[in-house]
């Protein structure tokens, strides 16, 4: 079974953070993530739709240092319910995404638009076979040529 979670979003509010007693941190924030569709008229809608994240430990005290309300954020994890009982006893239900992994995806300084993300003029080391399949020479073939309606 899995139950993981990847999102890309815009912070709605600065991390509430809190420390325990025995040390442990915790924030918590909501992320926005937008989905753009046209409607039956042909006109684009955008729906949004908000995730309560959690975040312990030292990525917890990351992102009350680093995250802002309006960052656009990465976040890796897992989806968890809790219950608890309101002073009416009335059961309550909460769905966060438990973050593993969260990075602030920064604008470009310098005026350049875009996320903080590698681009074609970044450096990258070159991409060896592994050893074994180096010694492999296999005939060099042409791949054939598929012709396609495909608009890109």
């Amino acid at each position: 079974m899995i139950n993981k979670v990847f999102l890309i979003g815009n912070l709605g509010k600065d991390p509430e953070v809190k420390t325990f007693d025995n040390g442990s941190t915790v924030a918590k924030f909501p992320v926005a993530t937008n989905e753009n569709y046209r409607d039956k008229a042909g006109e684009w809608q955008t729906v949004t739709e908000w995730h309560n994240i959690v975040v312990w430990g030292p990525a917890a005290e990351r992102a009350s240092r680093d995250f802002k309300k309006g960052s656009m954020i990465y976040i890796e994890g897992k989806l968890t319910t809790r219950k608890w009982q309101d002073d009416q006893g009335k059961d309550n239900y909460i769905t966060e995404v438990r973050a593993v992994v969260t990075r602030k995806l920064d604008r470009r300084e310098e005026g350049a638009s875009g996320i903080n993300m590698p681009s074609a003029s970044d450096e990258f080391p070159p991409i060896s076979a592994p050893k074994s399949e180096q010694s492999y020479n296999a005939p060099a073939t042409k791949a054939p040529v598929v012709e396609d309606d495909l608009p890109f």
